[in-house]
């Protein structure tokens, strides 16, 4: 989060420094150099603005270190507002974070792979140079390309013409440095014979992003919530 955002999400939700500060657990000093950029937005007070605020959570500082299990990225997704986790609960964590997470794993839960495309149409405005350099360094653009591209089919067909248009130049992106080499959508442990129904079944979109897998809009019943 910058100084910038800090200070808007303090201004818009009429506050004072003072009393910010108070919410935020830090000194009205200490707000103030780092609303200024003098001093960087720690996480923990990244954590309480977004709670305190209601700032987006693409504020939220990211990292490539993190590494968590389907539960846990259940839960991610129900924090970040997914429909079919909302019952779960857990510390909000950078949507662009959770994706590049879920789209490292060489195998996820199926119901997770049909959650991620959500991410992109719920957060298009997200890091996008951070995560499609952070894919491009694991070879997973095939992937975030397809999830994006998924997204971007069910943005248009919502007709949400800012969405659309967040999804286009990170589309762009990653279309020029799409790959060769035949991958699946996180479900690497597949028997051969899975694996080449798949590919046989396959819809136009994931063949462009050589993918094996099924998932399709249809599939993408939580994207219409």
């Amino acid at each position: 989060m910058t100084g910038t955002a800090l200070r808007e999400a303090r201004t818009n939700a009429g506050m004072s420094q003072v009393e910010a500060a108070e919410r935020l657990g830090v000194s009205q000093t200490l707000l103030s150099l780092m609303e200024k950029g003098e001093r960087s937005v720690t996480a923990a007070v990244a954590q309480r603005a977004v709670a305190q605020f209601e700032v987006s959570p693409v504020e939220l500082p990211v990292s490539a270190q993190a590494r968590h299990n389907d539960n846990q990225l259940a839960e991610d997704l129900g924090a970040l507002g997914y429909p079919a986790y909302s019952y779960l609960e857990s510390a909000l964590r950078n949507p662009a974070e959770v994706l590049l997470d879920a789209l490292d794993r060489s195998d996820l839960d199926a119901r997770l792979v049909e959650a991620l495309p959500w991410l992109p149409l719920q957060y298009s405005n997200m890091n996008w140079e951070w995560l499609t350099e952070q894919a491009k360094l694991r070879n997973r653009q095939n992937r975030l390309g397809f999830v994006v591209a998924l997204a971007r089919k069910a943005a248009m067909r919502q007709v949400k013409h800012e969405t659309v248009k967040h999804l286009a130049e990170p589309l762009d992106l990653l279309e020029e440095a799409r790959l060769a080499k035949s991958d699946t959508l996180c479900q690497e442990s597949w028997p051969l014979s899975q694996r080449q129904f798949a590919h046989k079944h396959r819809s136009r979109l994931a063949a462009h992003w050589n993918l094996d897998t099924r998932l399709t809009e249809e599939h993408l019943v939580e994207l219409a919530a």
